[in-house]
């Protein structure tokens, strides 16, 4: 244990998105890259166009 080198931490310059993957009940998957301040609803919004989905 004394020779182990200390663990370096990953930084990222631009922590202004966020990745994410949304899956559907029926396995389908879609990649959303987003704004940290982006609103859930708008993301859902879009997830259900692509999907051809009924938001409500």
């Amino acid at each position: 244990m004394a020779n182990e080198k200390p663990k370096q931490e990953v930084t990222t310059k631009n922590n202004d998105h966020i990745n994410l993957k949304v899956a559907g009940q029926d396995g389908s998957v879609v990649y959303f890259k987003i704004k940290r301040h982006t609103l859930l609803s708008k993301l859902m919004k879009a997830y259900c166009e692509r999907q051809d989905l009924c938001q409500k």
